[in-house]
């Protein structure tokens, strides 16, 4: 049985189905191997769509809309051997995605401040993103709500970042033609409990709420035939 980028797709479509309170996609799934991966939009078709190589850096980005919440995540896997140039890459995106992930900050903080986080480890290298670092996550609206966002873009300083607001932590790096990397969670903001409490602004911090209990390799290995090596 061959595995593409479309039918891994539509397996992953079925795991969210099965749940509980699903009410059906968030967004069409972005599911893409090797130079399909370096297209941030990517949107694979049945009759084109590539299959998926153990040589190769598979990417997916999906979300569903359930009545309990939405969802958007993004993965990055491989089922070979990477190489030191994808590793050092891939490393380098989730420095900064932990970077973001783990940031406190104090009340009136904007997106724009903290984008700089998630970019650090990857200008070490001379690599960037074209894409901005994290937007709001609407229930049953928009998958890309704002009006707040973490962005290079000067919009981003319009809005600071508030208590409850849902953002998402999502860096990557794209080599045309070769592969394309993205660590996607949902966060949301919360207090901050600080040693102290400079000019009494109160601070603020991330709480991770995506959760993974298989990666991606380990689900397809369990649920589908095992790729051709």
């Amino acid at each position: 049985m061959k595995l593409t980028e479309v039918s891994v797709s539509d397996k992953l479509e079925g795991f969210r189905a099965s749940k509980e309170h699903f009410r059906g996609l968030s967004f069409p799934t972005i599911s893409s191997v090797g130079p399909n991966a370096a297209i941030i939009h990517y949107s694979p078709q049945a009759k084109t769509c590539a299959e998926l190589d153990p040589n190769s850096i598979y990417l997916f980005d999906s979300g569903a809309q359930y009545l309990d919440g939405t969802t958007d995540i993004t993965r990055t896997v491989h089922f070979g051997k990477p190489s030191a140039h994808e590793k050092a890459c891939y490393t380098s995106v989730l420095k900064g995605h932990i970077a973001l992930g783990n940031a406190r900050f104090p009340n009136g903080t904007n997106g724009y401040s903290l984008d700089i986080l998630a970019r650090i480890p990857l200008w070490r290298y001379g690599l960037d993103y074209r894409h901005g670092t994290g937007h709001g996550i609407g229930s049953y609206l928009n998958v890309h709500e704002g009006p707040h966002q973490i962005s290079f873009r000067p919009q981003a300083r319009n809005v600071p970042l508030q208590v409850s607001m849902t953002v998402t932590d999502e860096p990557g790096y794209y080599e045309d033609g070769n592969f394309g990397i993205r660590l996607e969670n949902v966060l949301v903001i919360k207090e901050a409990d600080t040693e102290f409490n400079f000019g009494d602004k109160g601070y603020l911090s991330f709480e991770h709420i995506t959760w993974v209990s298989l990666s991606l390799c380990e689900i397809i290995h369990l649920s589908l035939p095992r790729i051709n090596h």
